[in-house]
């Protein structure tokens, strides 16, 4: 194991630094915060998710959606249902794939997506306040290599890497 914090002098995994710890409690903080913000525009943070991804891509599949969103296929369904009641998604047939809906932001729902942007952006820059320009830089870069490390590998329960 590379990080000498997570294995004894004989290379043996003693105990884990509590990042895993960490993140979680970062990622439950986060989650309210950011809940506290979208609530009033009648937001969850799964819909401000979904909305975003959907106005970064011109086709997609309620799949991918779930995916993206990091919900069930069938949560992502009910979310898209419900956000296509409120206005601010459409559903269309794929033209070239029978089965497939594609799904795509409406105006109204560009215009309630700009009022989360705004709310989540102070959310962030309150987050990182304490940070400097190069630190941000460094900590995105670090989350984007977790993100990747923990995408691409499989850790064994009986091995360590």
């Amino acid at each position: 194991m590379p990080d000498s914090l997570l294995s004894d002098q004989a290379g043996n995994i003693s105990r884990p630094t509590g990042t895993c710890y960490l993140i979680g409690r970062l990622d439950h903080a986060l989650n309210r915060r950011m809940l506290e913000v979208l609530a009033p525009l009648g937001l969850t943070v799964s819909q401000y998710t979904a909305l975003s991804f959907l106005e970064s891509q011109t086709q997609i599949s309620n799949a991918q959606l779930a995916e993206r969103t990091m919900v069930s296929p069938q949560s992502a369904n009910e979310m898209v249902k419900q956000m296509g009641e409120k206005g601010w998604v459409e559903r269309t047939p794929d033209p070239f794939h029978g089965r497939v809906v594609r799904l795509s932001v409406t105006v109204s729902g560009t215009v309630v997506l700009q009022q989360a942007h705004a709310a989540v952006a102070k959310v962030e820059l309150a987050m990182l306040a304490g940070l400097t320009k190069p630190q941000r830089t460094a900590l995105q870069g670090g989350l984007r290599s977790i993100l990747h490390a923990l995408s691409t590998r499989k850790v064994s329960p009986d091995k360590p890497d």
